[in-house]
């Protein structure tokens, strides 16, 4: 997808795949990682989500990266924070205590941009890019992210014919081709859930499969 179908979504508002809530998934999961206490998480491509709030009041410090400034000011504005806004290279950077937000292109961010990350939390970036650019996401995290970094990675399983994306089908077969040669990668969970996501029925999907990955980058 390119920079102006994100730029228009948050502008026209449609941003179905906001939760107003904590994923649930990620409190089950999120201590399966056992990241030492406040170590820096990438949350990439991270909108507003909440999860990244619940995240820094785990005990960590987040990094999310996010594309659209609408949706960075929203974050701090609805969670009642003023943020200290610097410009870091291309990345206007937006940080108020623990939480950090740059942005600007993801695939603009380095080795440098990411030393300190222990974690990584992808619930919505992998499944929001269509396949070149999942490849070419992959391989960046592979490339900049440090040794023993882990992830925790949320995907959708669907018939991609019944659906046009995004969100984007990513089976565990993916999974495994875009991270197996630099991550050790687990399956922790995969739940049937079109049942409680009515948009993506009448999208057409007649089944939608929730997975959750536990990576480890080696090295």
């Amino acid at each position: 997808m390119h920079e102006d179908f994100w730029q228009e979504r948050w502008a026209r508002n449609e941003i179905g795949f906001h939760l107003d809530d904590v994923h649930p998934g990620l409190r089950r999961h999120w201590p399966r990682l056992d990241l030492p206490a406040g170590a820096q998480v990438l949350v990439p491509l991270c909108g507003k989500s909440l999860d990244m709030t619940w995240i820094a009041g785990q005990g960590y410090r987040v990094l999310g990266v996010e594309l659209s400034e609408k949706a960075v000011e929203a974050f701090f504005a609805e969670q009642q924070l003023e943020a200290e806004i610097t410009q870091v290279g291309v990345f206007r950077v937006y940080r108020s205590g623990a939480l950090e937000i740059r942005c600007g292109d993801f695939f603009a961010l380095g080795a440098a941009d990411v030393a300190g990350c222990r974690g990584v939390y992808d619930r919505a970036a992998l499944i929001a890019l269509p396949p070149p650019m999942r490849q070419r996401y992959a391989a960046l995290l592979s490339a900049i992210l440090p040794g023993g970094c882990q992830q925790l990675l949320v995907t959708l399983d669907y018939d991609q014919a019944e659906m046009d994306g995004p969100p984007f089908a990513v089976s565990d077969a993916e999974v495994m081709g875009l991270y197996a040669y630099e991550w050790d990668v687990e399956r922790l969970e995969a739940k049937e859930v079109l049942e409680r996501n009515p948009r993506m029925r009448e999208r057409g999907l007649t089944r939608l499969g929730e997975h959750f990955h536990r990576l480890q980058r080696r090295g």
